[in-house]
This record gives C-alpha cells, structure tokens and sequence, in this order.
C-alpha cells in the first residue's frame, strides 16, 4: 500500500565537502543542494557539460564492484551508497548531490562526514506530502550463487537488521540492527568501509584503489601477511611503519564498535535500497548483503511499487463495522437524502479518508438519468468524492456541524468507467499538500470491482455557517 504521510524535506541551503575518491585518487569537490518536491535524489555531475544529471534510480545500476555504481546516458556516478545512506538517515526526500567527478569523496569512509555537511545546511519541510511504500506482506530474494539474502517484513517503521559472516576468524560472525532511522547519525553513519588484505593487495595491483589510506578502511589481516607484503603495503600508504593488531586489524586506525562491519554493511543496505525511490515502512532482514543482493532485491521492491502505485487500490472490508455509518456522517456533513452520497467511512486519518457508497437503483437521479440504461451521473461521483473530502477536512474542527465546505477548483478530472446500479463505489482520497487556513488539496479516487472509475484533484474550503 502507498501512503501519503508527512511532508517532504530537502536541506535549507547549499553545503559542499572536498576529498579523495578512493578508486580515483582523484580530490572531489561535492556539494549537497537544495531541490524541489519530488525531485528524490538527483546527482549532477558538474565537470560535463550539457546532460550532466541522473537520478538515483536502482534500474541504473549498472555494476556493483567495490560499490553500487549507477549509469545513464554516459553519466556515471561510482560507489553512491555513502553518500544516499546520509540523505536517507536524515529522513531527506529530495536534494541534488553536485560532482565534479565520477566519484563522492571517500571521507573516512563511512557516511560521518556527509552527515556532518547536510546538518550544517539545515533541513526544511516542503508542501507536498511524502509517499511511503507500507508493507503488508513478506518480501524476499536470495542469491542461489552466493547465499545470500534479504527479507522485508511488515512494521509500524523502517528498520533494518544485517547479519555478516565472511567465514574467517578475525572477523567472524557479526550483527547489526537500526530500530528506527533517527539512530542513524549516532549508531551507523560512522561505521566505516573495511576490505580484506587479501582483496586490498589484488585491488593495489590492478590500480583500482588509489585513494585509500589507513583512515578511510579498515583492513582485516585474514592470513599472515609476508615481509613482501608489508612493504608493499607501506609504500602504497605511505607509512614508515605497519604492522597487524591482536585484533587482526592494521594499525593506525581503531575500531568505533566490535561490530563495525556489520553496521557499515547495514550503512550500505540503506543506501543501496534509497535508490527504490520511495521511502519504505517495513522491517529488512539482511542476510550476509552486498551491493549486488540489495540492488537486486531494490529492483524487486520497485516493481512492486511501481504495480501498487498504477493499482493504488485500498483493500476495504464491507462485512467490517465501519469507523463512521451513515448516521455518524450526518453528524459531520451538512448534506441530507436524496443528496447525502456516502454511506460509511472506514478509514480517517489527518492526511487521508476511505469511505463508500452502494449505488441502488433507486437513486432518485436514475429517473431522469437514461432511465433505459442507467449510467449514475459523472457530476454526482465526483460530488460524492467530495463529500467522503468533507469528512476529511471537517475532522480538523472540534465542531464540525457548524461548518460547511465550498468548492474552490476541480482539476484534472478522469472518467474511465461507467457506474452502474448495484455497484458499491470505494473513495479515496489523499491530502495533496497540509491543511492550511480551512483549505483542503485533495487527490481522489473512485474504485468499483477493484477497477478505477474516476479520479481528480479537488480543492475546497470550510467556513462557518
């Protein structure tokens, strides 16, 4: 189910951050900046000319070796995780992350310092509501090759728990879990990247790691090093000396937590699953992840997004009691039979209303209507979707019986099914931006047989009689 819950944000001003790009080697100039409504995430790679924007999207990943890297068109962006990991655990919706390279700056390689940029800018709520994917159900992919894993399940929030074991001693078998998103500046974003020796030596001698240094990896020393070794190691880091902690870490650098990798690989599940586009309220269960297994498994979550979004259908029990029953409404609406068109309401809530009618033949508009082959009015539906707003609105007032609601724009209006004598019509309708001063922006539905019959935006006003 997709929700519209509370309002988006973006950073209240321009903020930018220099380093190193740790395949690159190359100093990265990166700049986080303010973006409207709906824009998600978009990078903008400023050293091209010309179409220099892609969006971080899960569908342009085109590979995920030594990080998630997306592509369109030409544009390229390398190892985007960290950086998207920042926007998500700031409970950001949209900004534009400025480039002037293929590569974010690696900082010390976890999200600390991109964390530290964006809450210098500033965060600013916007208009429009943000969409939020609910999940009603378990969703799961695994990695037949690798083993590998990951589950959602539903939950009141969107939390995250990683489970790694690499199969060596010195790292062993690690857990980690985010119970809630505001833990993530303090518990996760600090969480450093970590590589294996033996996959450090293959990386310097192909030339793919140039920007790496002891303060940016940690490195798990998984067999004895050689004195051959160690010199290489030296000279690629510049440092006189090197040598292996009890631990089974390379000096110079100290663990934040015990299970520092297991939370930078749950750093990267949120960061890979930001490229799904919506936020999601569910619990992920990571089982030994990597940027293939969660973009993977993003691809999935998106096509199961993109179908609720088309379908967009509310499930609507009518042998349930319903929150508000005819008698209730009157209550509410000023409207009376023959003119009352809503029957119950089932769902309320401060951004959304779900409620329905049982069209009966005896609608005394059938009369008139093509009595021959009765088709209930378009007019009348799209004041019946009015209506089931009213409750909405009105439930923003101690008194509603002492306010009526006025029409102020109907936009965007859509007929796509007839309605018929027999049929029951289920509304629905969501809050296009808060309710300010009286004046509610609606997007409303139609649904009868689980087909979309009629939708529009409309707006309207309460005053007092």
């Amino acid at each position: 189910m997709i929700l519209k819950t509370v309002p988006q944000k973006t950073i209240a001003k321009p903020v930018f951050l220099e380093g190193v790009g740790l395949h690159t080697g190359a100093q990265v100039k990166l700049s986080f900046l303010p973006a409207p409504e709906d824009t998600g995430f978009m990078f903008i790679r400023s050293d091209i000319k010309g179409n220099n924007q892609i969006s971080a999207n899960v569908n342009f990943v085109v590979n995920t070796d030594r990080g998630t890297n997306i592509e369109r068109d030409g544009i390229k962006i390398q190892t985007s995780e960290h950086v998207l990991a920042a926007l998500v655990g700031l409970d950001i919706d949209n900004c534009f992350v400025e480039i002037n390279a293929s590569e974010p700056p690696i900082m010390d390689g976890s999200s600390k310092f991109f964390i530290e940029a964006l809450e210098k800018a500033g965060i600013q709520n916007q208009e429009s509501l943000r969409e939020e994917y609910v999940v009603s159900e378990m969703i799961s992919y695994k990695d037949e090759e690798t083993g590998s894993e990951i589950t959602i399940i539903p939950s009141d929030e969107y939390q995250v728990t990683t489970m790694v074991d690499f199969g060596t001693k010195v790292l062993g078998t690690q857990n980690a879990s985010l119970e809630t998103i505001t833990d993530f500046k303090n518990e996760i974003s600090s969480a450093r990247t970590f590589s294996f020796l033996h996959e450090l030596e293959t990386l310097l001698e192909n030339g793919l790691i140039k920007g790496g240094d002891l303060n940016n990896a940690i490195v798990y020393v998984d067999t004895p090093p050689s004195k051959a070794t160690m010199e290489k190691l030296k000279k690629a880091f510049k440092k006189d000396k090197l040598s292996v902690k009890p631990n089974g870490i390379l000096d110079n650098l100290t663990l934040h937590y015990s299970n520092e990798a297991a939370r930078h690989k749950l750093l990267d599940v949120i960061g890979d699953l930001a490229l799904v586009g919506t936020r999601i309220r569910g619990r992920v269960i990571a089982n030994k992840p990597g940027h293939k297994v969660n973009t993977c498994f993003g691809k999935i979550l998106c096509d199961i997004i993109k179908l609720e979004k088309r379908k967009n259908i509310p499930y609507v029990d009518i042998n349930k009691k319903p929150l508000l029953d005819v008698v209730e409404i009157m209550k509410i609406l000023p409207h009376r039979p023959p003119f009352l068109l809503v029957d119950k309401i089932f769902e309320l809530s401060d951004n959304h209303v779900i409620a329905l009618k049982n069209v009966t033949m005896n609608e005394p508009f059938f009369e008139g209507h093509f009595p021959g082959a009765p088709v209930m009015p378009g007019v009348l539906q799209i004041e019946a979707m009015a209506q089931a707003g009213g409750v909405l609105i009105l439930n923003t007032v101690p008194d509603p019986e002492n306010y009526i609601t006025l029409f102020m724009k109907i936009d965007k209006v859509k007929f796509k099914r007839t309605v018929h004598p027999g049929d029951t019509m289920i509304f629905k309708l969501e809050l296009i931006s808060p309710i300010r001063r009286g004046i509610c922006h609606m997007r409303g539905y139609i649904y009868v047989n689980g087909n979309l019959t009629t939708q529009g935006d409309l707006m309207a006003q309460i005053k007092r009689r």
